[in-house]
């Protein structure tokens, strides 16, 4: 039975004539599909190898066109280095110094126009996907800057002949397997990264944006994204983790949350290696304006600024290091930043909420001293080691604000010279009022000292140091101190009071008030300390504070002197006592065993006389 939609005779031939359309379209999309696929794999090709100068070529197992669809998918894509070419580039010093390869398993591109590829030599896509992309990169430091190349033309020159631009919207890249290698060190360093996410929007090569220095690599905007990066050193002292770090070239920023750098247990740790060991963690960090090209060619690090926000960094000295071994100069700021393996230029650094922790094992009193200086905040100009920029401006400024032991509001500033072989640097320092009770934590173990009274006024120090000396000013003012003198009890693993000679140096040696009295002038010392080899830049400066301390309270070398004669001659008093008690005892015990001996001869005899 005829259907009712059919009852007229047009309305057979509509449905035939789209019937018959139909099917000569899916006739054509497949006769399309046959003849493009190898066409457009031809095409990729010639391209890839074109735009780059014959250096990479691309490999595919299979390509499948589907026109309905407006779809491309690729199968285990290759993109491979051709090592004869690039040796050539090499020993013509014309070779980059980055290298890639990569393998994807499958590749689609979506919505793309074929007939403005075969008619117009247009390459117009939406999005181009990759799933699960293995991507390795290997740098070698070939050359600083940009080669001289005899072939001037730009990819879009290169192409123009063939393609008159190429446009993708998005290319979107999942789950990459990273691999970084570099040679550019004594040795091969490599690093794997796992779950990284990559996102380039916008790529766009053509005549105007061959030169549009606002794209990195032609594409508006590309952004890394890389979550829960965990890691150990080479070494295995050390175990580092990142809880996210995205980079987005539009806006030339680099964002860290969540790193923290960790050592191994201690006696793991100075088992192995006589280095200082130290940890941080930084909840979040901001590179901004960062030049990505520059880094990714040459590893120049080029930056504004750099913004550092909640930061617990903590040094602990080694306590198991010889004392002849290599400087420690490499620990001043001036100096180490030579020892990053990039060059660096970064306008400001800013600290907001840094907390600094210095802690070393005292041999003497076998216990664990500790410094902290809390809440810090502040800046940091021109941190740089490049040449150029040191030819303008060859001095690093720090200025920071912070709580000395979480309770003294202590400033300071630095001037250091990059330039200077010696590691030239300044510093002055003010703190204001505060209990001097909680100097405590770093003094007993140092110093064998517990200060059980006495109130900071002010602090103030200024220092001209290198390498070699340090030369400065001390001023503390204080009122009320009092002290304990401190000895090891190797018992109880502690430290306990010496009671005469805690009341000794309270009468005699300490002067208890600075200045002495009102209207009189505060003291101030001269220091003139040189540097010892295994001082690292924290101890040079803490022990040139002590040697202007110590004086301030009564207790300069001479005192010092005086006060050992003094409390040896009293040892030698209380031995010559107890020689002298011991003695006394010793005669009462030979007079009591005469006595005893005496007493069991007459008994004996008169025993002897009652059995006769």
């Amino acid at each position: 039975m005829a259907l009712k939609f059919l009852k007229h005779k047009w309305h057979k031939t509509t449905l035939i004539g789209t019937g018959v359309f139909v099917v000569l379209l899916f006739i054509a999309a497949f006769v399309i599909n046959s003849y493009w696929s190898p066409v457009l794999s031809s095409k990729v090709k010639d391209a890839v190898i074109k735009a780059t100068d014959s250096l990479y070529s691309v490999d595919f197992s299979d390509a499948d066109l589907h026109v309905l669809e407006g779809r491309v998918l690729f199968y285990n894509v290759t993109l491979k280095i051709d090592t004869p070419v690039y040796n050539r580039l090499k020993a013509r010093g014309l070779a980059p110094n980055n290298l890639f390869s990569v393998h994807v398993k499958r590749l689609i591109l979506s919505h793309i126009h074929p007939f403005k590829l075969y008619f117009n030599h247009v390459v117009d896509i939406d999005r181009i996907s990759l799933t699960s992309p293995d991507v390795q990169l290997s740098y070698q430091l070939n050359h600083t800057k940009d080669t001289v190349n005899k072939d001037h033309r730009t990819i879009w020159q290169k192409i123009s002949k063939s393609i008159k631009y190429i446009h993708v919207g998005d290319i979107l890249l999942n789950d990459i397997k990273f691999k970084y290698k570099n040679y550019s060190g004594n040795k091969l360093a490599v690093s794997e990264l796992k779950e990284m996410n990559l996102q380039a929007n916008d790529l766009l090569i053509d005549s105007a944006t061959q030169t549009d220095k606002s794209r990195l690599m032609y594409c508006k905007n590309i952004i890394a994204d890389l979550n829960d990066y965990k890691g150990t050193t080479a070494d295995g002292l050390y175990k580092f983790k990142i809880k996210q770090l995205k980079l987005s070239t539009q806006i030339s920023q680099l964002m860290v949350h969540g790193a923290t750098f960790e050592p191994v247990n201690p006696l793991t740790f100075f088992g192995k290696t006589l280095q200082d060991r130290f940890a941080f963690g930084i909840d979040s960090l901001w590179l901004n304006n960062f030049d990505y090209l520059n880094y990714h060619k040459y590893r120049i690090i080029n930056a504004s600024s750099l913004v550092v926000k909640g930061c617990d960094f903590s040094l602990f000295n080694n306590p198991g290091k010889p004392k002849t071994f290599k400087d420690k100069i490499n620990s001043f700021p001036n100096v180490a930043i030579y020892q990053v393996n990039a060059r660096v230029k970064i306008d400001t650094i800013r600290l907001k909420h840094v907390n600094v922790t210095y802690s070393e094992h005292n041999k003497k009193s076998n216990m664990d001293g500790s410094i902290y200086f809390n809440n810090t905040s502040g800046t940091i100009l021109n941190a740089t080691n490049n040449k150029e920029a040191l030819q303008k401006n060859n001095l690093m400024r720090i200025s920071l604000n912070s709580y000395f032991m979480n309770r003294g509001n202590f400033s300071t500033t630095f001037v250091l010279n990059l330039t200077d072989p010696d590691a030239a640097y300044s510093y002055t320092a003010h703190m204001g009022p505060m209990d001097l009770s909680v100097v405590n934590t770093a003094l007993m173990p140092f110093a064998q000292v517990k200060i059980t009274n006495g109130t900071l006024k002010s602090l103030d120090f200024k220092f001209d140091a290198n390498r070699r000396r340090s030369k400065g000013t001390v001023t503390v003012l204080y009122n009320n101190l009092k002290v304990k003198l401190l000895k090891t009890d190797t018992v109880h693993s502690t430290l306990r009071g010496k009671m005469v000679a805690s009341l000794f140096a309270n009468i005699f040696i300490l002067k208890h008030d600075n200045p002495d009295a009102p209207g009189l002038i505060p003291r101030s010392f001269h220091i003139d300390m040189k540097r010892q080899p295994n001082f690292s830049f924290f101890k040079a400066i803490w022990q040139s504070l002590l040697q202007g301390l110590k004086p301030s309270v009564g207790y300069d070398k001479k005192t010092q002197k005086a006060t050992s004669e003094r409390m040896a001659q009293s040892e030698l008093k209380k031995k010559n006592r107890q020689t002298k008690k011991e003695q006394r005892q010793a005669r009462r015990a030979e007079r009591k065993l005469k006595r005893k001996l005496k007493k069991e001869r007459k008994e004996a005899e008169k025993a002897a006389e009652a059995k006769q």
